[in-house]
């Protein structure tokens, strides 16, 4: 027996909430690099760090979506998914708690860097609940098309 859903389509007011809150925490990772005291080097860790864990979010929030009516992806690409993200994480943080900087500055890069991560995954989401409605909407027609010939 096949698993069945019931997709809600996300209010206008919450799509422009989740675009917004990512749209904020890019800028505030983005502003918070720029602005960072130090070294070049330091800056670019950190903003390898912020873009790594950027792209491992959206990889692992894709991944587990795509599994979880049971594993369609081989186990070495799971694997490989959650390394990733564990690297990206891992890395980021002990780049951040490495840096020689004020501490002020070392809580707003965290403070950043989680919201960012946080918000990535409300996005991705957002975006596959809206792709998978309009999947079921599309097959919802297709149905009542065949059924009314």
């Amino acid at each position: 027996m096949a698993t069945q859903y019931i997709m809600h389509r996300d209010s206008n007011a919450w799509r422009l909430q989740v675009w917004l809150s990512f749209g904020i925490a890019v800028v505030a990772c983005a502003t918070g690099t720029i602005q960072l005291p130090g070294q070049e080097l330091d800056r670019a860790f950190v903003a390898l760090g912020l873009f790594f864990s950027l792209f491992a979010c959206f990889a692992v929030a894709k991944m587990i979506r795509d599994n979880r009516d049971g594993q369609v992806d081989t186990a070495s690409w799971v694997m490989t998914v959650w390394v990733a993200f564990a690297a990206a994480i891992l890395l980021t943080a002990w780049g951040l708690w490495r840096m020689n900087i004020p501490a002020a500055e070392k809580n707003y890069m965290l403070v950043s860097w989680l919201f960012l991560i946080s918000t990535t995954f409300t996005l991705a989401k957002t975006i596959r609940d809206a792709h998978e409605a309009d999947l079921m909407a599309r097959a919802d027609v297709t149905t009542n098309e065949v059924q009314a010939s």
